[in-house]
């Protein structure tokens, strides 16, 4: 890349996902790089195709996202910043299109989901498709003036449709969390709102060893927002766990508490050291 070259942001999906709207939002002065997978969007890092990816983890209404947490600790990559989106649902369809027209509407099945009420109310079917964005680009693709699409709206501008109606969706908090992801570690930077430091580990095949393991984060007044167990490998006996914790490994509290983690663990591995959002609360 030379010095004029935008620097670029992989993501999964197509042009106008929510994780495109992330990396918008996150490093509007990037040029998005959209991947088929999760893996895509972490090789282009890898391979040079991109300097960043954003990667989704959690949505406050559906819980964390399938195979991120187990695709993090093999990455080869390192978090440096969470975001988070307000996933607001628009109905989008052809110009000139008015809602009585609109008998069905396309989207990834969690979108359907978050908008059977509106849905319901103006007796339009829903229509399963591959992701948000990519429902989007067929709606503006085939031209049929009965089908709408459930995307945001930088879709609908990317694929030259008009918004029918915005924010449509069922529970007005609906929150995605993104991680923005690096080649390389910064641990130098200290936040305005805190430090979260993000990390797994496997407990030894001791009696009470978790709760154990978790003993020093509480002696030491660590808060730990989020543990997470997933299955490794396939075994239903090498479970590891994702964890995020209030602080930075160089806060002496912090540091006591990983020495007593590191005693009833097999392995640990940090997968991040960044600034705790201020949209995190």
């Amino acid at each position: 890349m030379t010095a004029d070259t935008p620097a670029r942001i992989a993501f999964q999906g197509e042009l106008g996902a929510y994780s495109h709207e992330a990396c918008h939002a996150a490093r509007p002065e990037m040029t998005p790089v959209p991947c088929r997978t999760f893996e895509d969007a972490i090789d282009a890092v890898l391979e040079g195709n991109a300097e960043l990816a954003m990667l989704p983890v959690e949505n406050s209404t559906y819980g964390r996202v399938a195979d991120i947490h187990s695709l993090l600790p093999q990455s080869g990559l390192h978090i440096i910043e969470e975001s988070f989106v307000r996933v607001h649902i628009n109905l989008l369809a052809l110009p000139g299109t008015t809602l009585k027209d609109i008998k069905s509407a396309m989207s990834h099945t969690v979108l359907l989901g978050q908008c059977k009420s509106f849905l319901a109310k103006h007796g339009i079917r829903r229509v399963t498709g591959a992701d948000t964005a990519g429902s989007a680009k067929d709606v503006a693709a085939g031209g049929d003036p009965s089908m709408a699409a459930l995307a945001s709206e930088l879709a609908g501008d990317i694929y030259g449709l008009d918004v029918l109606a915005r924010h449509i969706e069922d529970q007005g908090n609906n929150t995605t969390r993104f991680l923005l992801m690096s080649p390389e570690a910064d641990h130098r930077r200290r936040g305005d709102h805190g430090m979260i430091t993000s990390f797994v580990f496997e407990v030894r095949n001791i009696p009470a060893a978790l709760y154990k393991a978790m003993g020093g984060f509480a002696t030491n007044g660590i808060n730990m927002t989020k543990l997470e167990s997933y299955m490794v490998g396939g075994s239903f006996t090498a479970t590891q766990f994702y964890a995020d914790i209030e602080g930075h490994p160089d806060d002496p509290a912090v540091r006591r508490a990983m020495e007593e983690l590191d005693y009833f663990t097999n392995m640990i591995e940090i997968l991040g050291v960044y600034p705790a959002s201020p949209d995190r609360d």
